[in-house]
């Protein structure tokens, strides 16, 4: 993953920087013409660290200038300043978190696209997963291989029977979860390898070397597909509008009602208060459920994703909130440290369950946009 623009002439190390630092801009003076010239400036000419990269991309991002602007200007592909930002968000929390002044050291000069897979867990765990990684001398695709495993541990209020609640127990569960469901003795010897590297606890050692003469092969239950469908015609898709009320109707309270401007792709509606409208068709599954809402996502917050399914697609998750008892058919909307994650279970789970997922749609593949705006059009 590449996390910087090219370096200039004469440094070969793209997450060097040059020798000396600009002055950092105090907040309030930072969108005015002049301080948005020094952070051009400062990125242009690759000032400081990367650190200081990320948060001057974000400075400028907020004071109106697009990502594009930014990339013509200084050299950093949009790309590029969304990793850093969201790089140097982790860092922010990481040290907030204490990490240690070693691993602190070291992420300030490099391994931002290690702090940027961070971003998925927790702020209260990424300190700990930082000291964890650098300790461990891991790369950022070792980091990628794992970070899911480290926030799916973290989301357990009781970890597994033998393994304790630390980032070096939660590593060695992934892979001795991967090498119990191993038959190739060579690929299951690597895999227990792997989490004996990793293991904290004498109990979870002792869990893991059981491995080494228990040849049994515990199969691995296949996740279930995702309930995705498409929006496929104009029946599928209504038209919504706002309600005035019943007749008679004051003008005033006709005046006064909002408009409504469908958001693509979905045709969500907003109104002024914190909800929105969204047209959703009449389908069997909707009608069903009891307690359903609507959640915007990308493919990428799916978990299990469908090859057929773009990570940056976006969807829409309907989640019916009455319908909280596990089966291991369908996934779940549960709470990852403040914020909903969705996730599927092979066996009953130690944490709440926050509803389940009946539907995901994607929006309508519209091949001539423009057809729909042509008028008296006819099929011959």
């Amino acid at each position: 993953m590449t996390a910087f623009p090219p370096s200039n002439p004469g440094s070969a190390n793209p997450d060097s920087a040059a020798n000396f630092s600009a002055p950092p801009i105090p907040e309030a003076q930072a969108t005015t013409p002049a301080a948005i010239d020094t952070l051009k400036t400062q990125l242009r000419r690759k000032e400081g660290n990367w650190v200081e990269w990320g948060k001057a991309c974000n400075t400028l991002q907020k004071a109106g200038l697009s990502p594009q602007a930014i990339f013509e200007a200084t050299g950093f592909e949009p790309i590029q300043q969304n990793q850093l930002i969201v790089a140097s968000q982790v860092f922010d929390s990481m040290v907030a978190g204490g990490v240690s002044d070693s691993a602190r050291t070291h992420y300030e000069t490099r391994g931002s696209d290690s702090l940027y897979e961070f971003r998925i867990l927790a702020h209260s765990d990424r300190a700990a997963a930082a000291d964890f990684a650098y300790s461990n001398e891991l790369d950022s695709d070792q980091v990628k291989e794992i970070v899911k495993a480290l926030r799916d541990f973290t989301y357990s209020e009781t970890p597994p029977p033998g393994f304790e609640k630390t980032m070096g127990d939660a590593a060695a569960y992934y892979y001795w979860r991967l090498a119990r469901q191993q038959g190739d003795l060579q690929a299951r010897s690597r895999l227990i390898a792997q989490s004996l590297r990793f293991v904290t606890s004498s109990s979870a050692r002792s869990q893991i070397e059981k491995l080494l003469t228990d040849f049994s092969v515990v199969k691995q239950k296949p996740a279930p597909r995702l309930p995705i469908f498409r929006l496929e015609n104009e029946a599928d898709a209504p038209v919504i509008m706002p309600v005035a009320g019943q007749m008679p109707i004051p003008t005033a309270d006709y005046s006064a009602v909002p408009g409504a401007n469908p958001e693509e792709p979905f045709g969500m509606v907003k109104f002024s208060g914190t909800g929105a409208w969204l047209p959703v068709p009449g389908w069997l599954v909707i009608l069903k459920s009891e307690d359903p809402i609507a959640l915007l996502a990308n493919g990428s917050d799916l978990p299990n994703l469908p090859d057929h399914l773009s990570a940056t697609e976006p969807v829409m998750v309907i989640v019916d909130r009455a319908k909280r008892d596990w089966d291991e058919f369908s996934y779940y909307a549960i709470d990852a440290g403040g914020v909903i994650a969705f996730k599927w279970f092979d066996e009953a789970p130690q944490e709440k369950l926050l509803g389940s997922i009946i539907l995901i749609m994607r929006p309508q593949k519209i091949l001539d946009a423009s057809y729909t705006q042509e008028y008296w059009q006819t099929d011959e």
